[in-house]
């Protein structure tokens, strides 16, 4: 087993900090060295639940997610708890929940002068607590201030002894991830599926199957192309808690989909049609071509941004370089973001061709209202192989 965990961008006099973890060994070892950073960071440990659904959860993880079923039982190991003690709620490695706006966007391999198939990620989020975001949406106001809930992302390489190699990114969920590719050059984004009527999740507890942060997760270690990921999710159970997400995933070989679900739980599946494949807050489902809404105060942009990457990304030929001053040019700052505290927390390049993803990650703002930040950084499983 080996376990190297750094700081890479960001500090105490900045938004955030960013760390690094790199861990290789089985998903057991994997799963201990995760629970025992989300524990350092974030203060986590496990929590008692429903005992016949948390039975019910972890027989469904060792059936369907194997993987994230043996890092469940390393994070036992590492909190002192029997892992069959049904009692016990062991992933849900962060203090906060999840969610976020942002924008994303799919190059096909013919589309891109790299000739390399390029994902793009704007992470577009707020700069407070979760309990002042829920305040916000017409939750209870915060009783004691805490940390903004983006302020200590993590990069996690995982390499196991068996499976494949992955990179995520998430924003504070060690277990699930707002992003990733693995060593297929499978690659995945998830995003808030309707900003504008979103509102704070219902108090439940876990349930049986993936949450919404754990399902780029689950993609990136079961699945190698997009018809794999297709089947993995018609056939998997999975559950958001009131906030629904919607998804973009792409692979190596050109293929790309949007995967979000509907009224009455209806699943789509909205396949790359064209060069680019694009996604912003809104169900992509349920729009007619040409005839977006305007934007209002609660949409946090999302017809408009939408509407730049499909000009933007279709007709020409795109680079690497245009993709990102395409994303800088849709990306949120203290001049365009209106009532709501939300910045670009990361833009987020994917050369699945590669398998890398490059990342830019937001420190402040400037005296004028810009964006400080790092400077962008290289991970991912063609590194890591290499």
């Amino acid at each position: 087993m080996s376990v190297t965990s750094e700081i890479i961008a960001g500090g105490d006099d900045d938004f955030m900090t960013v760390r690094k973890v790199t861990a290789a060994g089985g998903q057991r070892e994997i799963g201990r060295a995760l629970a025992a950073e989300a524990a350092a960071t974030f203060g986590w440990a496990p929590v008692l639940v429903d005992p016949v659904v948390n039975r019910a959860r972890r027989a469904w993880f060792e059936r369907n997610w194997p993987q994230h079923h043996e890092r469940m039982c390393g994070a036992a190991e590492a909190a002192g708890f029997d892992p069959d003690d049904d009692r016990v709620y062991l992933d849900g490695l962060t203090g906060v929940p999840s969610g976020s706006a942002c924008s994303v966007t799919y190059l096909r391999p013919s589309a891109t002068k790299e000739g390399h198939g390029l994902f793009g990620r704007n992470y577009d989020f707020f700069t407070t607590s979760a309990e002042e975001i829920f305040a916000a949406l017409g939750g209870p106001e915060p009783a004691v201030p805490r940390p903004p809930m983006a302020s200590r992302p993590y990069v996690l390489n995982s390499i196991p002894d068996a499976g494949p190699t992955t990179t995520v990114l998430t924003m504070n969920e060690l277990d699930g991830c707002m992003e990733g590719i693995n060593e297929h050059g499978l690659a995945v984004a998830l995003l808030i599926a309707d900003a504008e009527n979103t509102t704070p999740p219902v108090e439940a507890g876990p349930q049986v199957g993936i949450s919404s942060a754990q399902l780029p997760r689950f993609v990136l270690d079961t699945c190698a192309t997009v018809d794999e990921a297709k089947q993995a999710l018609l056939g998997a159970k999975h559950y958001d808690l009131g906030v629904p997400l919607h998804y973009l995933i792409a692979d190596a070989a050109g293929n790309a989909f949007i995967w979000e679900r509907g009224d009455a739980g209806i699943e789509h599946i909205i396949d790359i049609d064209g060069d680019a494949l694009c996604l912003t807050n809104h169900l992509v489902h349920k729009q007619q071509a040409g005839e977006l809404p305007p934007d209002n105060e609660e949409t946090l942009w999302t017809y408009g941004r939408y509407r730049t990457l499909v000009d933007r990304t279709g007709g020409s030929v795109m680079s690497g370089e245009l993709l990102r001053a395409t994303l800088d040019e849709i990306g949120f700052d203290a001049t365009n973001a209106g009532h709501y505290p939300v910045r670009t927390l990361w833009r987020t390049v994917f050369d699945l061709d590669e398998r890398t993803m490059s990342t830019r990650f937001y420190l402040g703002d400037t005296a004028t209202g810009g964006l400080r930040h790092s400077a962008e950084l290289t991970f991912g499983p063609g590194l890591l192989a290499g």
